[in-house]
C-alpha cells in the first residue's frame, strides 16, 4: 500500500523528465505504474485480503495533539475506489499517447500533474485520518485547476479553471469546518473510529449536540466536489480541459471523491435526521437538471458533461440510503458510470482529434468512416441509458429494486426517489440517443465536410475506449465478479450494524417483474423524447427557468469585488496616520473596556530592581522624545537606535545575554540599512504637522502607552500557574544537550517556529530586492574568488579607480583589521551558541555586519570581491539545510526536527558536542548572511549603480551641451 503510494509520487516527479526526453511514448511507460497497482489490488481481492474485515494499515505518529497522525488504511471500500483510480488512470495515460500530436514543454508538466492527481486520489481513499484525507482532497482541487488550465492562453480555460478551483475549494473549506467540529464534539478523527462511536444503532451520534451542523458542513464538501446542484455548474465549464482530463478527473476519478465520502459515511451517519433531507432531494434535483440541460447542448463534450452531472446526482441519492442493497446498487452504478462515461469521453476526444470539431451540427456520416469508434460509443451510451445486457442495465435494475423495497424509505421519500429515478432515467435515454445521433448519425442524407476530410483514428485512440466497452459488456453478462468484491465490502460494513440484510447478488435477469417493466417504460419514454426532439426543444426556454448558475457565480464575484472595494476604501484611505489612528483607537477601546469590566485586584509593580534599570529607562524615554522632535532624518534614525541599545541593556541587566546580543546586533544592522536608504532622500523632512494635530497625536500616544503598560502590568500579575519557562533550562539540557536555553529553544524545541520565520525572512528579502530591481533579475553569477595583488591597497578592490583613490586610508586600515576579527567572532558565536550566548542568528548578524563594513568602506565593488557568491544561492542553501534537518528524521521513524546528539574527543580541542541541531543553525546562519547581502546589493549597490548611471547621463548631457555651444560659437564667428 505505502510502496504503491510512493511509486505514484515518484512517477509524478519523474514524468516531466521522462516525457521531455522520450516524448509522447513516455505516457505508456508512466501507465505501467497505475496498471501495476491495479493488478496488485485485484490480487488482494482474489486472495481474500479484505474479507472478514481485513485491512492493510500504516500509522506514523506526528503531532498527535493536533490530530495530524499519518494513518493510512486500505480496506475493501478504499480498494474498490482504488481500482477505478488506477485502472482508469492507466488506460487514459495510454490514451494520451495517441491524443496529443506533439510534445510541447507544457505536455511534460501535464504528465506530471496527471500522475500527481492519481497519487492524490489514491492517497485520498486510503487516508484514515480525516484531516489527512482533507489535505489530499484539496490537492486534487489544485491539480484539477492546473489540468483544466492546460490551454492557459485561452480565456475560457483560465476562467473555467478558476471557477472549478473556487467552487471545490470553498466546499472543501466548509468540509474542514465540519471535520473539526465533528472531531471536537465526538473525539473522532479517523474513519475507522466512526463505526465504534456510532454503535448501538447510532444512538450516540444522534445525541451529540450540534452533530447535524457538522454533518451538513461535511456534506457541503462532498456534494460540491461531485458537482451536485447548486454547485453543478463548474463541471461543464471544466470541459475546457483536454479530453483525457475530462475522461479521468471529471468522469472517473475526481468527481467520485464525493461519492466515496458518501459511501464511507452513509452506513454510520444515515441515522442523523438531516442526512436524507440534504442528500436525496439535491441528488434527484441534480439528476433531473443535468439530464434536461444535456438535451440542449450542441457540443458533444457538454452533452456528456451535463450527463455526468445527472448521473452523479443519481449515484449520490442512491448511495446515501446506506442500506446493504442501496450500497450495492450505488457501487454498481459507480463502476458502470466510470466504464461507460470514460469510454464516451475518449470517443469524443477521438472525434475531435480526427475531425477538428465537436459540434453535432457539423458532424454527419461519421458512422461509416469510424465504425470501431461508433460501436464503442453505441454500447457505452446504451449502458448509460440502462439498456440490456450491459452493466448499466444491471446497475439500474438494482437501483429500482432497492427503491421499491427499501425499508429505510417510507412513504413520500420512497415515492419521490422512485419518480425522480424514472424521470431522470428517461432523460438519460433521450440524451444518450441525442449523443449517438449527433456524433455518428447522417443528417440530411449527406456527409459533412468535417467528416469527409477527417483522418482515420489511430489504434491508441480507439483501443482504450474499446477495452472499457468490452468490460461493460462482460460485467453486464457476468456481473458475479463484481458482486463478489462488492459483498466483501458490504459484509465488512453491515456486520457492525444491528440489522444486517442477507447478501444479495447482481444479476442480468430477475424474471418478469416490476423493475423490468419500469426499465422498459424508461427505454420507451427516452426513445419517444428523442423522436419528438423538436417538440422537446420548444419546451426548453432560451433563458433557464431557474436562472443561470454561471451568471449567479459571476454576480457573486462582482458583488464580493464591490464589497471589498467599499470596505477597502473606507478602511484604507492611503494615509498612514489614519490607519494607525484606527488601529490604536481600537486597541484603547477594546482592551480598555476589558480591563475596566474585569477584576483589577492584586496588582503588584516594581519600578526598578536597581539604579541601572532606571538609567536605561530614562535613556530610552529621552531618545524616543528626541526622535519625534528631530527634523533631520539621519539624526532621528540614530536616536531611535539609542532606544534599541537601551532595550538591549535592559535585557542584559535581566540576565538575558542572548536577547541582549541579538537586540544589539539587529539594532546596529537596522541603523546601517536605514542609512543606506536615507542617503538617497533629502536630509530634512519638509512636511510639518500643525500644532493642533500634534497635540492630538501626543494624547493618542499617551493613551496607547498607558493602555499597553496597564495591560502588561495585569498580564504579569494574572499568572497563577507555574510558567513553562521554569522547566526550559532542564529540558534544554536533557533534550537538546545544550546549556543555552534560548538557542536550544530556537533550533530544537520550537524549531518549527524558527523554520517558518526564516522562510518568511527569505520571502521578505526577495520582495525587497524585487521592489528595487523591478522586472530586472537581481541575481548575479557566482564565481571563484581570486587574489589580486597588482595595485592593491588595504582592501580587495583595485586602487586604480577614482573612487578607490579617494578613499580614506584610515577607514581602509580599520576595515582590514576588524573584518577578520568579526568573522572569527561570527564563527565563535555560531559554534558556541548551543552552550553560550550566540547561535546561528547572532553569528549571521555579525558576519553581515562585517560585510556591511566592507561595503561602507569600499562600495559595491568591494562587496563583490569580498563575497563573490550570489545572495540568492546563500538563501537557497540555508533554506535547504533547514529543510533537510526537518525531513531527515522521518526516514529514521522519528517526527520531523527530531534532534540527534553525539560527542567527540578531538586532539587539542578536547570534548566536542555535536548536536544535529547544528545543521539547522547553519541554515539559519546562511539565511541571515544571505538576507543582509541581498539587502546590501539592492538598497546599497543597486542604488549606487543607478546613481552612477544618473551622474554619467548628466555628464554626457553636459558634454553634449558644451559641444553644441562650441559649435554655435564657431558658426557665429564664421
Amino acid at each position: 500500500m505505502l510502496l504503491l503510494l510512493f511509486a505514484l509520487l515518484a512517477a509524478s516527479a519523474a514524468a516531466p523528465i521522462v516525457i521531455y526526453k522520450l516524448g509522447r511514448p513516455a505516457f505508456a511507460l508512466l501507465a505501467l505504474v497505475p496498471a501495476a497497482g491495479f493488478v496488485w489490488i485485484t490480487q488482494q481481492f482474489m486472495a481474500g485480503t479484505f474479507a472478514h474485515g481485513g485491512v492493510l494499515t500504516f500509522a506514523l505518529e506526528w503531532m498527535p495533539a493536533a490530530h495530524l497522525n499519518i494513518v493510512l488504511r486500505l480496506d475493501s471500500l478504499a480498494a474498490l475506489f482504488s481500482l477505478i483510480i488506477l485502472g482508469m488512470g492507466a488506460l487514459i495515460l495510454l490514451y494520451c499517447w495517441g491524443y496529443f500530436d506533439k510534445a510541447p514543454p507544457r505536455l511534460a508538466l501535464f504528465g506530471g500533474e496527471m500522475m500527481g492527481f492519481a497519487a492524490a486520489m489514491y492517497g485520498l481513499v486510503i487516508a484514515d485520518n480525516l484531516l489527512l484525507m482533507y489535505m489530499a482532497w484539496e490537492i486534487t482541487s489544485l491539480l484539477s485547476f492546473l489540468l483544466v488550465s492546460y490551454y492557459g492562453e485561452r480565456a475560457s480555460a483560465r476562467r473555467s479553471a478558476i471557477q472549478a478551483l473556487m467552487v471545490t475549494v470553498l466546499g472543501g473549506l466548509a468540509m474542514l469546518v465540519g471535520i473539526i467540529s465533528f472531531g471536537r464534539q465526538t473525539g473522532v478523527w479517523t474513519f475507522s473510529e466512526i463505526a465504534s462511536f456510532t454503535a448501538a444503532a447510532g444512538q450516540p451520534i444522534t445525541s451529540t449536540p450540534f452533530i447535524t451542523i457538522s454533518i451538513v458542513f461535511i456534506l457541503a464538501g462532498a456534494l460540491s466536489k461531485s458537482a451536485i446542484a447548486p454547485a453543478h455548474f463548474w463541471l461543464p465549464g471544466a470541459m475546457a480541459a483536454p479530453t483525457p482530463v475530462s475522461a479521468y478527473l471529471h468522469s472517473a476519478a475526481m468527481v467520485k471523491a464525493g461519492i466515496y465520502l458518501i459511501a464511507r459515511l452513509a452506513p454510520d451517519l444515515r441515522f442523523v435526521e438531516s442526512w436524507y433531507l440534504v442528500i436525496i432531494p439535491l441528488g434527484i434535483f441534480t439528476m433531473l437538471l443535468g439530464g434536461w440541460m444535456a438535451l440542449k447542448q450542441r457540443d458533444l463534450k457538454l452533452i456528456l458533461a451535463y450527463g455526468t452531472v445527472s448521473q452523479l446526482g443519481f449515484i449520490i441519492a442512491v448511495m446515501s440510503i446506506g442500506s446493504r442493497e442501496a450500497l450495492q446498487a450505488g457501487l454498481a452504478l459507480t463502476f458502470a458510470h466510470a466504464l461507460f462515461k470514460a469510454a464516451l469521453f475518449m470517443v469524443v476526444g477521438a472525434i475531435d482529434h480526427v475531425t477538428g470539431t465537436r459540434d453535432i451540427t457539423k458532424l454527419s456520416g461519421l458512422m461509416t468512416k469510424e465504425p470501431l469508434l461508433c460501436a464503442a460509443a453505441v454500447i457505452s451510451a446504451l449502458s448509460m441509458a440502462g439498456f440490456p445486457p450491459l452493466l448499466g442495465f444491471v446497475a439500474k435494475e438494482a437501483v429500482i429494486e432497492t427503491v421499491l423495497h427499501e425499508d429505510l424509505l417510507v412513504g413520500m421519500p420512497r415515492q419521490m426517489l422512485l419518480v425522480g429515478v424514472v424521470l431522470g432515467s428517461v432523460l438519460t435515454m433521450a440524451y444518450a440517443l441525442r449523443f449517438l445521433w449527433g456524433a455518428f448519425g447522417r443528417k440530411q442524407g449527406q456527409t459533412s465536410e468535417a467528416v469527409s476530410s477527417a483522418q482515420k483514428a489511430g489504434p491508441l485512440l480507439w483501443l482504450p475506449p474499446a477495452a472499457l466497452t468490452l468490460l461493460t459488456i462482460f460485467f453486464g453478462v457476468h456481473p458475479k465478479p463484481l458482486s463478489v468484491v462488492f459483498n466483501q465490502h458490504l459484509d465488512n460494513v453491515m456486520v457492525r450494524l444491528p440489522v444486517s440484510a442477507e447478501p444479495t447478488h447482481l444479476a442480468l435477469w430477475h424474471g418478469l417483474n416490476l423493475p423490468l417493466g419500469i426499465s422498459a417504460l424508461i427505454v420507451v419514454g427516452g426513445v419517444v423524447m428523442f423522436w419528438q426532439r423538436d417538440l422537446v426543444a420548444k419546451a426548453q426556454f432560451d433563458t433557464p427557468a431557474l436562472g443561470s448558475a454561471n451568471d449567479a457565480y459571476d454576480q457573486v464575484l462582482i458583488g464580493l469585488r464591490k464589497a471589498s472595494l467599499k470596505i477597502t476604501a473606507s478602511t484604507q484611505r492611503g494615509s498612514l496616520q489614519y490607519n494607525l489612528t484606527t488601529i490604536f483607537c481600537c486597541l484603547i477601546v477594546v482592551v480598555g473596556a476589558s480591563l475596566i469590566s474585569g477584576d483589577l485586584n492584586d496588582v503588584r509593580m516594581i519600578v526598578a530592581d536597581n539604579l541601572w534599570q532606571a538609567v536605561a529607562a530614562v535613556t530610552i524615554i529621552v531618545s524616543a522624545i528626541a526622535t519625534i522632535n528631530m527634523h533631520n532624518r539621519l539624526s532621528a534614525v540614530l536616536m531611535a537606535g539609542v532606544s534599541g541599545y537601551g532595550i538591549s541593556f535592559i535585557f542584559a541587566l535581566h540576565g538575558a545575554p542572548d536577547l541582549a546580543l541579538t537586540q544589539l546586533l539587529v539594532e546596529t544592522i537596522v541603523v546601517v540599512l536605514f542609512m543606506l536608504v536615507l542617503r538617497k532622500m533629502p536630509s530634512n523632512t519638509e512636511w510639518r504637522q500643525d500644532p493642533k494635530m500634534n497635540r492630538l497625536r501626543a494624547w493618542l500616544s499617551v493613551a496607547v502607552g498607558v493602555t499597553v503598560s496597564v495591560v502588561g502590568l495585569f498580564a504579569l500579575n494574572a499568572r497563577t500557574a507555574t510558567p513553562i519557562s521554569s522547566f526550559m533550562p532542564e529540558l534544554a539540557e536533557e533534550i537538546g544537550h545544550g546549556a543555552n536555553t534560548v538557542n536550544v529553544l530556537l533550533v530544537d524545541m520550537r524549531a518549527w517556529d524558527t523554520f517558518g520565520e526564516v522562510t518568511v525572512l527569505v520571502a521578505a528579502a526577495t520582495g525587497v530586492a524585487s521592489l528595487i530591481y523591478g522586472s530586472k533579475s537581481f541575481t548575479r553569477p557566482s564565481r571563484r574568488p581570486t587574489l589580486r595583488t597588482k595595485g592593491r591597497r588595504w582592501l580587495a578592490t583595485s586602487g586604480h579607480s577614482e573612487r578607490s583613490q579617494n578613499r580614506s586610508l584610515l577607514v581602509d586600515v580599520i576595515t582590514r583589521v576588524l573584518f577578520p576579527s568579526m568573522l572569527v567572532l561570527s564563527m565563535y558565536f555560531f559554534f558556541a551558541g548551543h552552550n553560550a550566548p550566540g547561535g546561528g542568528f547572532a553569528g549571521g548578524l555579525v558576519a553581515g555586519l562585517a560585510l556591511t563594513l566592507r561595503y561602507l568602506a569600499g562600495g559595491r565593488e568591494e562587496l563583490e570581491e569580498t563575497l563573490p557568491i550570489d545572495a540568492s544561492r546563500l538563501l537557497g542553501s540555508g533554506l535547504l539545510l533547514a529543510a533537510v534537518s526537518v525531513i531527515v528524521p522521518l526516514f529514521f521513524g522519528h517526527p520531523p526536527l527530531t534532534s540527534f546528539y553525539t560527542a567527540l574527543e578531538l586532539p587539542l580541542l578536547g570534548h566536542v558536542s555535536l548536536p544535529s541541531a547544528l545543521v539547522f543553525d547553519a541554515g539559519v546562519y546562511l539565511i541571515v548572511v544571505g538576507v543582509i547581502t541581498l539587502i546590501l546589493s539592492s538598497a546599497g549597490a543597486k542604488l549606487d549603480e543607478e546613481e552612477d548611471a544618473r551622474k554619467q547621463r548628466a555628464r554626457e548631457r553636459a558634454a553634449k551641451a558644451a559641444h553644441h555651444a562650441r559649435s554655435r560659437t564657431k558658426k557665429a564667428r564664421a
